[in-house]
C-alpha cells in the first residue's frame, strides 16, 4: 500500500491543529475513536461522498510510514482497506497541505499527488 495517505479537513480545524501542533481529528474521528484516512485512490470519493458542495478545505499529505503501529488499514466504505489513525496526528508525519477548491462544476480540484 501507499505510504501517503490524504485527511480533507476544514480550513479553520487544519490551521488549529498548527498552532497546537498536533491534529486529534475532527468531530467524526473524535466520535468514532480514530482519524479518518484515505488513500490517494480513495480519496476523490470520499470528497465527493463526505465533503460535497464544501468550500474551505484543505488536503493534507501524510506519511503513513511515520505514524507507526497507531495507523491501521480496516475494512470500510465497500469492503475496502482504509487508514485509520488511533492516535492524534503527529505534524511532523505532514508532507503538505494545500487548497481543495471546488471547481466550476461543483466537484473538488484535487492538486498534483503522484509526484509528491
Amino acid at each position: 500500500m501507499s505510504q501517503f495517505i490524504y485527511k480533507i479537513a476544514p480550513e479553520a480545524l487544519w490551521r488549529e491543529a498548527e498552532r497546537s501542533g498536533r491534529f486529534t481529528g475532527a468531530p467524526i474521528d473524535v466520535a468514532d475513536g480514530f482519524i479518518h484516512f484515505s488513500t490517494a485512490d480513495q480519496v476523490r470519493e470520499t470528497a465527493a461522498k463526505h465533503f460535497a458542495g464544501q468550500t474551505g478545505l484543505l488536503l493534507v499529505a501524510i506519511d503513513g510510514e511515520r505514524l507507526g503501529e497507531a495507523l491501521k488499514y480496516e475494512v470500510s466504505r465497500g469492503g475496502a482497506l482504509f487508514p485509520h489513525l488511533y492516535a492524534p496526528l503527529d505534524l511532523s508525519a505532514v508532507l503538505w497541505v494545500r487548497p481543495l477548491p471546488l471547481g466550476a462544476d461543483g466537484r473538488h480540484e484535487f492538486p498534483a499527488q503522484e509526484a509528491e
